[in-house]
């Protein structure tokens, strides 16, 4: 069937011509068209995977200026398809710039089919290996995405994702402690998105955020009449996660008061409202989070510890975005995929600078921060590229970084960081990561082997 045949489009003036090259390709789907206006309208309507082009069309047939405009148009429309450019006029010059803007070869009248047949099929070749390039990078980013939409090649996050896996189906309550922008939430909505809770509600709440007079209020809610101003029984955040999740972000910051309450409703699965008396059932899982030292609160007697106990049933620690190797560049490029398609169309991705200063920033501010500066970056940038300028990192100080004394432990902690972040660099293709480091695929494949590493 004609439908399942790779699609050529023969842009030529030649009535005779086109006759010709129509029938000399039987493994093809041959669309003809003779003018700019009906080689753009084909292109858009069958999407062909190859063109060979004339330069010479009307109303310019002994010129290149018609031919040029189509080649332009083609490559702004759909940069990987492969057109094969021919000029009546033995203009080299023509046909090498033709090159230069986008075609794929060239050739010259007068036509050897054969000749023509066999730059037809390499070109289509070629377009098919390179969709499956893409298609094979596209996997490479869903498998470095866990958990839904965490982003990650560092083995340390990857084994904090396996344990929220792991711990999602289960009632336990869970604890994520980390430094402020490694994603805790994000890691909190997995545990939720993955349980037997996910078709109920996902409730977050910074109890930083909200004054220690309201925070009560918000937790376990009140009925009409209880203070000044409520004129109606409202429900609080723990009632309204019943059958799902409650997120509790920054819990070291709840008052000694209130840290009785919670405990009651974690040893009972009841709650009152304030003004309440009667108990009320509900079926509510904790996940909490801070960036404190909670045993050390408990020693200064600012936090309770059956509550410690209670809330951190299961403990994960989440690494910051600096003890991630390669990460950062993982993140960078989804962040600006999403950045760019919303605010700035032309950003395609980074210069090498880019990529080499993110590389090498510490990433004070974790994901946060980085999510942040890629967005300042799309919106500065001039070019297709986010420079290092765009990005706005300051000076980078390479000292910074303690390498352990021993040499050997060194070296070892040196090739591990290089590996991942030149892996994250090319996405996982192992002959682009060889080039960057300098080595042989054979001796990559060796380190990564004796650093249990996977590509």
């Amino acid at each position: 069937m004609s439908g399942s045949k790779p699609k050529l489009l023969i842009v030529e003036d030649d009535e005779g011509l086109q006759a010709q090259l129509k029938w000399a390709y039987d493994d093809y789907e041959v669309v003809i068209a003779g003018t700019r206006e009906a080689a753009l309208a084909a292109m858009r309507a069958e999407e062909p995977e190859v063109v060979t082009l004339d330069l010479g069309l009307p109303p310019d047939p002994d010129g290149t200026t018609e031919g040029f405009a189509v080649l332009d148009a083609i490559m702004a429309m759909k940069p990987d398809t492969k057109v094969i450019v021919a000029s009546g006029h033995g203009a080299r010059e023509s046909a090498l710039q033709a090159v230069e803007r986008g075609a794929y070869d060239f050739y010259q009248k007068s036509v050897d089919i054969d000749t023509l047949g066999l730059i037809v099929d390499r070109a289509l070749r070629l377009h098919r290996i390179e969709q499956e390039n893409r298609r094979l990078s596209e996997k490479v980013g869903e498998d470095r995405t866990v958990l839904g939409s965490l982003v990650t090649a560092a083995p340390e996050m990857a084994k904090v994702a396996r344990t929220i896996e792991r711990v999602a189906p289960t009632n336990v309550s869970v604890m994520l402690l980390g430094a402020s922008g490694t994603g805790k939430e994000l890691l909190a909505k997995g545990v939720h998105e993955t349980s037997d809770r996910k078709s109920r509600a996902f409730i977050a709440i910074n109890c930083a955020a909200i004054p220690e007079n309201l925070l009560e209020s918000e937790l376990f809610g009140h009925e009409k009449g209880a203070f000044t101003g409520a004129v109606k029984t409202t429900e609080g955040k723990i009632e309204l996660a019943d059958g799902g999740t409650l997120f509790l972000d920054e819990v070291g910051d709840i008052p000694l008061p209130l840290q009785v309450k919670l405990l009651r409703f974690l040893q009972e699965r009841t709650i009152e409202r304030i003004g309440g008396r009667k108990p009320i059932p509900v079926d509510t899982r904790i996940v909490c989070a801070t960036h404190q030292d909670l045993e050390a609160m408990i020693g200064e007697g600012t936090f309770r510890e059956d509550l410690f106990y209670r809330l951190a049933e299961i403990v994960v620690k989440v690494p910051t975005l600096a003890e991630r190797p390669g990460d950062a560049v993982l993140l960078a490029k989804t962040f600006l995929a999403r950045f760019a398609a919303e605010m700035n169309p032309q950003v395609k991705g980074f210069a090498p600078d880019a990529l080499a200063a993110i590389d090498s920033w510490n990433w004070p501010g974790n994901v946060r921060e980085l999510e942040n500066r890629v967005k300042r970056a799309v919106i500065m940038a001039d070019g297709k590229l986010v420079g290092a300028e765009d990005l706005d990192l300051g000076n980078i100080d390479e000292g910074e970084s303690d390498l352990a004394l021993n040499l050997k432990s060194a070296r070892e902690q040196a090739d591990r960081r290089m590996i991942r972040q030149a892996l994250a660099r090319s996405e996982g293709n192992i002959s682009n990561t060889a080039k960057l480091l300098g080595i042989s695929r054979p001796t990559l494949y060796d380190l990564l082997k004796q650093y249990d590493l996977q590509a």
